[in-house]
């Protein structure tokens, strides 16, 4: 026998080894009276992960979490350098007070305006009973001049003063149409002086809403898992300060062959057993079972290599069980995760449910 045949030899015989001890391992681990209807994976406990993070750029001034710690929803966790924002909001609210001045002096021409109007108009009224009066006497004159009762020139003089009436008229129309048009114009300047309020109450509510999200609120229960910036470290738009775990969202992350997973419903019942628990059986359900095979050829031509397909599957723990045990979660722990195929199965002994407290 050659040397590469004896290298074979070797290597298979070390392979047949390897495999053995996989055998037996599994076998001490799988429940003796388990069946076909119940199918296991491995898998590692994880949870739903959430950065922290500055939505503009700035100096991280305080961190008041450290990791480990357990947090709430709308809890405070980091605070963001200000002061800018504050003088920002500062110089809005002066140019607030500026456009309300504004305001109030529009409305003011406004009433000017309207008093010019009515004077106009009043003096309208008056030239009118003047040119009325003018006429009559006009109409006088002539038939006195015809009479010979009047002179010519009173005729003229009565001609000229109601030409001098009309032209007072006509002038004093032109200033009650000049004051109306001054009227619009003052509106204008009201509405354009609200508007300029509006709009510097809209640029102090946008600066007042960045003070609020400099303040780095925890956006639901969790737990801080590490740090990833210090206070006094600057950091860009959505700079990470903190990440932290939803402890209501912790599920086990395991594998099935297609054989398997083409059987797994959602919402199947399923049961996690820790390696650093053994003593207990943790309830949970299957939220999710992947559409496409993980770590396989895209292109499969046979039915003996399609069996090598694997799907991820996830199965979820009862968020109000987690609630029960918060200080007991722990992510990254390895365990087996146990899926009942058949729904009318019962759970063998040795997989009943059995949890802390």
């Amino acid at each position: 026998m050659n040397r590469s045949s004896s290298k074979i030899l070797l290597l298979a015989a070390a392979a047949l080894v390897v495999a053995i001890a996989a055998w037996a391992v599994w076998s001490r681990m799988r429940p003796a009276e388990l069946g076909e209807a119940f199918v296991s994976g491995n898998g590692r406990i994880e949870a739903t992960e959430i950065d922290v993070a500055t939505k503009y750029a700035g100096r991280v001034t305080e961190i008041f979490a450290g990791e480990g710690d357990f947090v709430k929803a709308g809890q405070v966790l980091a605070q963001m350098q200000i002061e800018v924002l504050n003088a920002q909001r500062d110089e809005a609210r002066a140019h607030q007070q500026q456009a309300i001045n504004g305001v109030a002096s529009a409305e003011a021409m406004v009433k000017v305006r309207e008093s010019d109007l009515a004077a106009a108009q009043a003096v309208v009224v008056q030239r009118e009973s003047e040119l009325d009066n003018a006429s009559r006497r006009l109409a006088r004159s002539r038939t006195l001049s015809r009479e010979g009762a009047a002179s010519l020139q009173q005729l003229d003089d009565d001609q000229a003063a109601v030409r001098y009436v009309e032209a007072a008229l006509a002038a004093t129309t032109a200033q009650v149409a000049a004051a109306q048009a001054a009227i619009g114009a003052a509106q204008s300047q009201v509405t354009g002086a609200r508007s300029t309020v509006a709009a510097v109450g809209a640029t102090i509510a946008r600066i007042e809403a960045d003070i609020a999200d400099s303040q780095l609120k925890a956006p639901r229960d969790g737990r801080v898992q590490y740090r990833v910036a210090q206070p006094g470290e600057v950091l860009g738009g959505g700079g990470k300060v903190l990440n932290m775990v939803d402890l209501s969202d912790v599920y086990m992350t395991f594998f099935l062959p297609e054989t398997v997973a083409g059987k797994v419903a959602l919402g199947s019942e399923a049961r996690i057993v820790l390696d650093a628990a053994p003593g207990y059986v943790i309830p949970a359900r299957v939220s999710f079972v992947a559409s496409v095979a993980q770590f396989t050829p895209k292109t499969v031509e046979t039915a003996s290599e399609r069996q090598k397909l694997m799907f991820r599957v996830k199965a979820r723990i009862d968020p109000q069980l987690l609630k029960q045990n918060l200080q007991q979660v722990k992510t990254g722990l390895p365990g087996v995760a146990w899926l009942r195929l058949d729904p009318q199965g019962e759970w063998p002994q040795s997989l009943t449910v059995k949890v802390p407290g």
